[in-house]
Formats: C-alpha cells, structure tokens, sequence
C-alpha cells in the first residue's frame, strides 16, 4: 500500500510538472491584445549613445632619497632613469552632441589620464581628447571624432518626481554594457560630502564600479542623470545609487565647452545651518533654512540688502535645506546671473533679487597674517572640494618650510578654528602666541605647530 501511495504520489509531481512546462511554453504573445511590457525597444535606441571608457596613466614612482644622490648612483652604477608604473581605469560616458563628438562622463572617471580610448556600441575604439573638467561637480567633457555616432536624448530632469521608474545604463566592472532598473528613490541629495557640489538624484537602479559616468535614463530613453557614485561599504551595490541631473550637468558643460573651466560666482555671504536652537532664538516656525552669519563688504548680497540673521528659506523658487543648499544654489550659477531668495527677516518673508558677481581670488602673504607665515603665500581656496586657506606659494628657505609645510597644502583648522577664507583665518589667529594649523595634504590630515 505504502508503494502505491508512493508512486501514485510521484506520478502527480510529474503531471503538475508536464503541466506548468506546457504553461511556460504556451505564454502567450499578448494580454488582452495588448503586448507584454518590454523595455527592449527604447533600450535599442539608447544604448547606442552610452559609451565604455578606459583610461591608461603613467605613474612616476617615489625613490629613495640614495638614489636621488648622484654619487651614489655613480658608486653602484645605477643607471639615470625613473621609475615609472601604468595605472588603468574603467567607466563609461553618454554622447552628447553626436556632431561635435562631446561625451558627458565624470572627472574622475578621466582624472590625469594619458590616454583615453572610448569604445562604442559597434565595438569602434578612438581615442577621445579632454575639452574641459570640473572636479567640484565631477563632471568632464570629452571629445572623439564625429563619425557616425548617436546621441541620446535630453530630459528636464527638473521634472522627475519621486517614485519614477528609471534605466541605468554602464559598464560595471568592465563587463561591457550593462542594464538596471530601478525607480528614483529620493531627490536633491545634498550634504553627503561626495562632491563640492551635490543635488543628487538617488535611485536603487544597480549602479557598481564601472557605472560612473553612465546614463540615467527614462522609459522613454531621455538622459535625467549622470550615473556618478554608490554608498556601499562593501563597495558593491546595496540599493543606493546617485546621479548628477541632466540639467545640472548640461550647463556645466556648456561651460566647459566654452571656457574649458567653470567660472563660478560670488554671491557674497557666510551662512550656517538653521539650528533648532538657533530656531527658537529667532522665535521661527520654520525648521529649515540657512543664517546668513556674515555678509562682505561691497559683495552683491550687500547691494541686494541681505543682512546677517537673515533665514534663506528658498533661492530661484527652491527650497533651502541647510547651508549645503545655499552653497550648491549658488557654485552652480554663473557670473551675471540673477538670484531670487526668499527669506525670513524680523518674523516677516521677503523677497531680495542678486546678480552673482565675479569671484575674487585675491591671494596674501602670510608674514601681514601672523609672523611665523612669513615666506608664503595664501589665497582662499576649494582645492579637491576642500574649502580653506591654500599655500599658494612658500619660499624653501622660510620657517613655514621647515616645520613641514608645502605648495598645495589647505589650512582647515587654525587654533582650533573652522576657517573657510582669509577673514576666519585672520580672526581665529592672535600674532602674540603659537599658531596650531589643521592641514589637509590629498588624501591625508595632520597637524603643525608654528611657535
């Protein structure tokens, strides 16, 4: 009995088998006339237009300070050469202008490459040449000959809305060209400390190493965003993707186009975030914002009567989060532009229109500052999205050389100060005692101590 049991048993597994099999391979063309959702067609259309990039760098190796003497050298007859090693990169990039050849892609994607080789969908290989990079946003133009080449489509990224259902197209860990699907997730990120500048579309598409500089499209193929960063600690995708707008990144590259830089502006003011505390001193309802803390001499928010207290709750019609915003609101404006800020002053909302004056770039010599600064040069600097004081120049003979500092080098903290430009740095410095300097050197921090 139990063997009937058994097989009986069997045979019933098998015959639900034979029955979703023919299920499977009866799948009809169609449901309700209508036929199954693809996103095959527009992806025929798109994937043409997104580009794989591979960069090759040569890399001078550090030597040992012997064999910087050449009478060592001559000792051991090492011959005078220098060591060199060859460091490559993938990514990816979207055409842009198929008639000039002007690829979008990210700055760090190209960054001190050599050499650049894109090779399209067709399996063609060229050699691309940089029409300009801005490290703060992460965006680079590239440049390939204009053969035959498709370009995508421009969406106004300024209409996405949460929710979106979204493309990511790239070349992930140099597999070639890859697809992901996803919705946006959330939109103007900002304050993540991944660029100088962030208005971030955040989506869950599978974006991994290799995707940077890919495109972010709609269902309908339009380009929304540049594929630009994960956060992952593991460095793999966990559902959180980011990607600079389209219109974000076009008008950089309008300006890269025809300066081969970005000429950012000046608005003219210091602010800081809106604190709960600081919410309740001003007797405010409203809970995000950014204080306007200092306003400079002669600056266009002076002309334009913004005045320190002064909340900014929205620029151009957007809402301001934090300081991040205001920051972000302004380094992506031009010089010439108008600027419309709302803010909340003695409990009353008003309106101020600006016109983004030019940047200034005054430098200073570190001797009118404090005398153990004597020998070098300052200027007040973003170098590497990091905002303080440079050390433009320093003489190798002064004391500021001895105690270790450099050409390059950003002042980020002086007696235990934040200093952001050359008026905090004054103010937080007494020339009567020691200077102790928070210095950012690349990827590295430390401290000196001038006495």
């Amino acid at each position: 009995m139990r063997n009937i049991i058994e097989k009986s048993g069997i045979l019933l597994f098998f015959c639900q088998l034979l029955v979703v099999s023919s299920l499977r391979a009866e799948l009809p063309p169609a449901i309700n006339g209508a036929p199954l959702p693809t996103l095959a067609p527009m992806l025929e259309n798109t994937m043409p237009a997104v580009v794989n990039i591979s960069t090759r760098t040569e890399i001078k190796m550090q030597e040992h300070p012997l064999l910087r003497d050449p009478v060592f050298r001559h000792f051991f007859q090492i011959p005078q050469q220098q060591r060199k090693r060859h460091s490559q990169s993938l990514g990816s990039g979207v055409i842009i202008d198929a008639n000039k050849g002007y690829l979008l892609t990210n700055n760090h994607v190209i960054h001190k490459a050599d050499e650049i080789l894109v090779t399209l969908r067709d399996g063609r290989q060229l050699n691309a040449n940089v029409v300009g990079t801005d490290p703060d946003s992460d965006v680079a133009v590239i440049q390939i000959p204009s053969d035959n080449l498709t370009e995508i489509p421009l969406a106004n990224s300024e209409a996405l809305r949460v929710g979106d259902f979204v493309v990511a197209i790239g070349n992930p860990f140099g597999l070639g060209q890859t697809v992901t699907s996803g919705i946006v997730s959330a939109l103007g990120r900002s304050g993540l400390g991944i660029e100088g500048y962030e208005d971030f579309i955040q989506t869950d598409a599978s974006i991994n190493p290799g995707n940077s500089g890919g495109a972010l499209v709609n269902l309908r193929g339009e380009l929304i965003g540049i594929n630009t960063a994960i956060l992952a600690p593991s460095g793999g995708n966990v559902g959180i993707g980011f990607a600079i707008p389209t219109n974000m990144a076009m008008k950089i590259m309008a300006s890269l186009v025809e300066h081969g830089e970005v000429r950012r502006g000046l608005l003219g003011i210091s602010v800081q975030d809106l604190t709960p505390q600081l919410a309740r001193a001003f007797d405010l309802k409203k809970k995000r914002g950014a204080v306007v803390s200092r306003v400079q001499d002669g600056s266009p928010a002076e002309q334009a009567d913004l005045q320190p207290g002064d909340i900014i709750v929205a620029i151009n019609g957007r809402a301001v989060k934090n300081s991040a915003s205001v920051r972000n609101h302004v380094g992506l404006l031009n010089v010439g532009d108008k600027i419309k800020l709302e803010i909340v002053r003695d409990g009353k909302t008003v309106t101020k229109t600006a016109k983004i004056g030019k940047a200034q770039t005054a430098t200073i010599s570190g001797g009118k500052i404090h005398p153990k600064l004597k020998g070098t040069v300052l200027r007040q600097s973003q170098k590497n999205q990091i905002e303080g004081i440079l050390i433009d120049k320093i003489e190798t003979s002064s004391y500021p050389w001895q105690t270790g500092l450099r050409p390059g080098d950003v002042i980020v903290i002086a007696n235990r100060y934040r200093v952001r430009s050359l008026e905090e740095f004054q103010s937080a410095i007494d020339k009567r005692q020691a200077l102790l300097l928070n210095i950012q050197r690349g990827n590295e921090a430390f401290f000196v101590v001038l006495r």
